[in-house]
């Protein structure tokens, strides 16, 4: 998995769907960071300390391609931006579901 910086990642991260546009999809996952790389100790050590702010680890995958970034508190609002201007240039190939009315509504008029 390749972490990168949070301007690199979106750009990345439109590569990745224009590749991903014909033949596969692709997924983003959000998740709370802590910062520790290391799992929790056994009972009788210590613990691991707990952080001061906690971060959001974001990932997305392709086939076998991962990449992922770590974005600051601070940086938040700026990421969320970025990553919204990605989802309404990229997601237009959606399908829109028609509603089927239910017998019941139908009859009720």
């Amino acid at each position: 998995m390749v972490l990168l910086d949070n301007s690199s990642f979106i750009i990345s991260l439109e590569k990745l769907a224009t590749q991903a546009r014909n033949d596969s999809s692709f997924t983003i996952t959000f998740k709370r960071f802590d910062g520790h790389n290391k799992p929790t100790p056994r009972e009788g050590r210590p613990p691991l300390p707990t952080p001061e702010e906690y971060m959001c680890l974001v990932r997305a995958q392709m086939k076998s391609k991962k990449i992922s970034t770590v974005v600051k508190q601070e940086d938040v609002p700026k990421m969320m931006v970025m990553y919204a201007q990605f989802m309404k240039s990229n997601m237009d190939g959606l399908k829109r579901v028609k509603k089927v009315k239910s017998k019941a509504k139908a009859a009720k008029g």
